[in-house]
């Protein structure tokens, strides 16, 4: 069985039906999108139907629970050498990876019960079993295909079970901390894959065990990773580290880095974390001019949101379309950011949740110079324009009194602005109260949509009065690059990064020549019928609404739940690591996906919303998805000092690059640094493993090329 992306949900439905428990993966990738992973696993034909449906492109992976895949990563690795073994590894259906590798597909023996192992059989060659998985084809990643070497029709009871040498490799004895601390040879080197180089030096001479300087945080938590991927607990991998640390690194790093180590590992599943190691995500601590710099362990990318996600029925997909097919450039996500912010505010004070959740959303669009951030925004207000609510829309913020001023006249509002990077700036800077008065009233306004704002009260003056249940929605464009030199810790942490759902709009699209197309009716007919709605009764209406309450299915809510549980665990996981940013942005993920569902709602079907499982599941993917991107984001642009500021520079330069690479004269030209700091950052990179460097014999002698290491090609 293998095809092509197209035809994924065939696929999928055929291994459920041959026995096999399935999910969805990213489209193109291996991460997850079900809401636990490999655990959602199912071999329900209306499920899967329901995962491709909204899915299309999405890759298939399958739990191993009960199963023995040995990945042997590596198109020329030989293992295992002898002819027969080979021959024995010929039994059973052999997958060939997107990476060139093979995933050869066993049943466990009734009497045992494998996990996951990373090189503990043989370098280079890992296996899933019980609370793993694997990617089966016909899934593409990173453009390549994995495919059958035979076609695959046969169920779980009918796999072959492993060779007795097999049975024997994985049975052996010793535990996994004491095999990685023996991995250390004579001559220093680490013979674990994936784990760090370590040369002999003055510092370790006597003792091939000893970590130096420069080197502890990327082997501890090699060693934590190793730990992590045979199923060792968080409690379990601390004490291992805590040892290592006190007895082999020179000097020691602190217990709060120890820990922080081992919390940073254990938060990844089994499965997951043998890639991350594999590939270096967690930087090595590095010493230059007498300073140590131990930097967070980097976070792993979920990439742009997926396109799937920038879909929701009715009146915000009927508006995208519009947009879209006016729109000079026309852009996917400013449409869909334009459409929620509308959506947003015409439902603004009139619907709420059960857990009396409102629809105010603040949205940010990043996109370049003349990609099309206009055009949503023009719709908008056209559309509110006909539908009589021209009062409701709002500019440049030019003060906190001046939103407050317009909420008070106008309860519900957009606000729709441009270049809002320079306003950050301007907080980020500290030097004008006025931009500092804004944001107080953004985060003050955005957390009373349910209660009652307090207007500002100057000094002899009374208070204007307060605003009952305030509806402010904000719609910002700004230019990427401006937008992540605005962040700064404080700006991560003050609240307003965690209130804001940022999406990254890519490349420019190709131009169209739209014409003159009237907003469909269809369109208007909604917003004008939105404008009328009233759901309370009462003179006082206008100033103390009753918003109608639209109900949620059980199934809406055990998603929802199950999302909220999600986000506090990552919120405790971020506590525990001391990010301040983490628990600011996990710590609304929960309130974002319940105004999210509300807001799908209200667009599916305005007449009569109801909360069910589907928006549930839309809002929940999406939140979660861009409180992981948003982190990753501001973890590759916000530095913790200046020389870790100097080390995303140079990413960033060499990201921006065409093929990621840059020579070693052009690079050093675009830093702007000493040759000396450049010498320490090029050490400290390679040696975290985020670049590699290339030698090229070129006219006149060599050229060094600095690459960015890709951290998502390895296979699983």
């Amino acid at each position: 069985m293998d095809g092509t992306k197209g035809e994924m949900l065939q696929a999928a439905l055929r291994y459920a039906e041959l026995g096999f428990p399935v999910f969805p993966c990213v489209s193109g990738g291996k991460a997850p999108l079900t809401s636990h992973g490999y655990k959602d696993a199912s071999t329900d034909p209306e499920q899967i139907r329901t995962w491709w449906t909204r899915h299309p492109t999405a890759n298939i992976a399958m739990t191993t629970a009960g199963l023995l895949v040995v990945d042997i990563d590596g198109a020329d690795n030989p293992w295992p050498g002898d002819a027969e073994k080979i021959n024995d590894l010929t039994h059973c259906p052999v997958s060939l990876t997107a990476g060139g590798g093979r995933h050869h597909i066993f049943r466990q023996p009734e009497d045992v019960s494998w996990n996951n192992t990373a090189s503990k059989i043989a370098t280079k060659v890992d296996t899933r079993a019980n609370g793993g998985y694997i990617v089966l084809p016909p899934s593409i990643v990173g453009g390549k295909p994995y495919r059958w070497v035979e076609d695959f029709e046969v169920g779980p009871t009918d796999l072959p079970e492993p060779p007795g040498w097999l049975t024997d490799l994985l049975n052996g004895t010793g535990d996994l901390f004491t095999s990685v601390v023996a991995a250390f040879n004579e001559d220093g080197q680490v013979g674990m894959e994936g784990a760090p180089t370590v040369p002999q030096c003055a510092i370790c001479s006597s003792d091939g065990n000893l970590i130096p300087a420069g080197q502890r945080n990327g082997t501890l938590a090699r060693l934590a990773g190793a730990m992590r991927r045979v199923g060792m607990s968080q409690s379990e991998i601390l004490a291992a580290l805590v040892h290592a640390n006190r007895d082999r690194c020179r000097p020691p790093i602190s217990d709060r880095e120890v820990e922080r180590i081992a919390v940073s590992i254990a938060r990844y599943e089994p499965d997951q974390v043998a890639v991350a190691v594999a590939e270096n995500h967690w930087g090595q601590d590095t010493e230059t001019e007498g300073q140590t710099e131990d930097f967070a362990p980097a976070l792993v990318d979920p990439g742009p949101i997926p396109d799937e996600l920038l879909r929701i029925p009715g009146f915000v997909s009927e508006v995208i379309d519009h947009c879209m097919a006016t729109a000079p450039y026309p852009n996917l996500v400013l449409a869909f950011s334009g459409a929620l912010a509308l959506q947003s505010v015409l439902a603004g004070r009139k619907v709420r949740d059960p857990d009396d959740n409102r629809s105010n959303l603040y949205i940010l669009g990043l996109a370049q110079s003349s990609a099309g951030k206009d055009r949503p925004r023009k719709l908008n207000t056209e559309i509110l324009y006909a539908a009589g609510l021209s009062d409701q829309i709002g500019g440049q913020f030019a003060s906190g009194e001046g939103i407050q001023d317009a909420i008070f006249s106008e309860p519900c509002m957009l606000f729709q602005t441009d270049e809002i990077d320079g306003m950050l700036q301007s907080i980020n800077k500290a030097r004008d109260a006025r931009h500092e008065n804004i944001m107080g009233t953004l985060l003050t306004m955005f957390s009373s949509a349910n209660s009652i704002f307090p207007m500002r009260r100057k000094a002899g003056k009374e208070s204007p009065g307060t605003i009952d249940q305030p509806c402010l929605v904000v719609f910002g464009t700004a230019i990427p690059n401006h937008y992540y030199d605005a962040l700064s810790e404080r700006m991560l942490t003050n609240g307003f990064f965690a209130r804001t759902i940022i999406l990254e709009c890519g490349t420019r699209s190709r131009g169209q020549a739209p014409g003159i197309r009237p907003v469909p009716g269809r369109v208007l007919e909604t917003a004008k019928w939105w404008a009328d709605f009233q759901p309370g009764t009462g003179n006082l209406q206008d100033w103390h609404p009753v918003p109608q309450v639209v109900p949620q299915s059980k199934a809406a809510q055990r998603v929802l739940d199950e999302a909220r549980c999600e986000a506090e665990d990552e919120y405790a996981k971020a506590e525990g690591l001391g990010d301040s940013a983490g628990t600011a942005l996990w710590g609304r993920v929960a309130e974002h996906a319940r105004k999210l569902a509300l807001v799908y709602a209200v667009s599916e079907n305005h007449l009569d919303p109801q909360i069910g499982r589907s928006a549930a599941e839309w809002a929940s993917q999406f939140a979660i998805h861009q409180a992981r991107r948003m982190l990753f984001m501001a973890q590759s642009h916000v530095a913790e000092n200046p020389f870790h500021a100097e080390c995303l520079k140079f990413l960033r330069k060499l990201r921006s690059a065409p093929g990621g690479e840059l020579s070693h004269s052009v690079l050093l030209k675009r830093m702007k640094v000493n040759a000396k700091t450049f010498k320490v950052l090029v050490s400290t990179l390679e040696q975290r493993g985020d670049i590699a460097i290339r030698t090229e014999i070129v006219s006149g002698g060599g050229g060094q090329f600095y690459r960015l290491v890709d951290k998502t090609a390895s296979s699983v």
